[in-house]
C-alpha cells in the first residue's frame, strides 16, 4: 500500500532501520568514536550494534591492523549488519548476543561504544559491567543515550502520532527511549568501575528527507511503529506519519525536507 507522499511499508524491520535511522544517527556516530580516541590498529566493540552504523565507520578509523566487533540481541539486525559491512577494511565480526552477557575474553578490546542502545538495556548495571570486563585497562567507553524529549521536536511529533494511533500504553513505552538520563548512566558506569566518568550533552542540527514518506518510514523501522500497523494497520501506519509531518510544519522547507535539531547525551568513562 502506498499513499501520494510514495511511501510504501516494504522490507523487515532491519532493512527499513538501517534506511531511515541513517540520518539522525550518522553524526552521532562520529561522535563516540572521537570520544574513545580510536587509533589505526585498535580492537573496538560496537555493543547494541544494530544494523552496524559505528561499526562500520570503526573499521576506517582503526584499518587493516584493527579488528571490530558488533554484538546485539536482534538477530535480524546483526544479519543485515553483516550484509552491509565493508569489505575493504578489516573484517567485522558480527554476533548474535545480550549486553549483559558478552561472548569475549576478559581485556579484548581497547575501547566499546554504544550508539542509543544503553537506554534500552534490561540490566544496565550488568551490561556495563560487562563492557568492563571486556576493555582492557586504561580502555576508554562512550555511548549516546537520547536527552529529554521535549528538547528533539521530531520525537515530541513522533510520541503524539504514538499516543493517537498506539495508545497511552505504547505511548509510556516509547518514554523508555529516553530513559538514558545524566544521572542514570554516569551513576551505573561508576558502579561498574569506570572512572573519569562525564555526560555532556550533544546537539546536531539534521538534516531530513521529505517528511511525508520519511515520518511513516522512520516510525515503521521502529517497535512502537510495527505495534501500531500490527493494531491498526498500515493506513494506521501512515495516518501517525502525517501527524507527525503535520506537527512540524513550521520547520519543513518548500520541497519537504526539514532540518531539526537532535540532542544526545554522551556518556564516557575510561576503565
Amino acid at each position: 500500500m502506498a499513499d501520494e507522499s510514495g511511501f510504501q511499508l516494504k522490507g523487515s524491520a532491519p532493512e527499513r532501520y538501517e534506511r531511515y535511522a541513517a540520518p539522525f544517527m550518522t553524526p552521532f556516530v562520529g561522535a563516540i568514536l572521537d570520544a574513545v580516541d580510536l587509533c589505526p590498529g585498535a580492537k573496538v566493540l560496537d555493543l547494541a550494534c544494530g544494523t552496524g552504523f559505528a561499526a562500520r565507520a570503526a573499521a576506517a578509523r582503526v584499518g587493516p591492523s584493527g579488528r571490530v566487533s558488533g554484538a546485539d540481541v536482534n538477530a535480524g539486525m546483526i544479519a543485515m549488519a553483516a550484509e552491509h559491512a565493508p569489505r575493504m577494511y578489516p573484517d567485522i565480526e558480527f554476533t548474535v548476543a545480550s549486553a549483559e552477557r558478552l561472548p569475549y575474553e576478559d581485556a579484548a578490546f581497547d575501547a566499546v561504544v554504544c550508539q542509543q542502545g544503553v537506554q534500552f538495556f534490561p540490566g544496565l548495571e550488568e551490561a556495563f559491567a560487562e563492557a568492563a570486563r571486556v576493555i582492557r585497562p586504561g580502555g576508554r567507553f562512550a555511548a549516546t543515550a537520547w536527552a529529554a524529549r521535549e528538547l528533539i521536536p521530531y520525537f515530541v511529533a513522533q510520541y503524539e502520532a504514538v499516543e493517537e494511533y498506539g495508545g497511552k500504553e505504547l505511548a509510556v513505552n516509547y518514554e523508555g527511549a529516553f530513559s538514558g538520563t545524566p544521572e542514570r548512566l554516569s551513576t551505573a558506569l561508576r558502579g561498574a568501575g569506570f572512572h573519569e566518568v562525564a555526560v555532556r550533552q550533544i546537539t546536531f542540527g539534521i538534516a531530513l528527507p521529505p517528511l511525508d514518506a520519511y515520518a511513516p518510514g522512520q516510525l515503521s523501522s521502529t517497535s512502537w511503529g510495527q505495534a501500531i500497523v500490527d493494531t491498526g494497520g498500515e493506513e494506521a501506519l501512515l495516518n501517525a506519519g502525517r501527524v507527525v509531518h503535520a506537527r512540524l510544519t513550521n520547520h519543513t522547507a518548500p520541497d519537504g525536507t526539514a532540518t531539526l535539531p537532535f540532542t544526545a547525551n554522551l556518556l564516557t568513562g575510561i576503565r
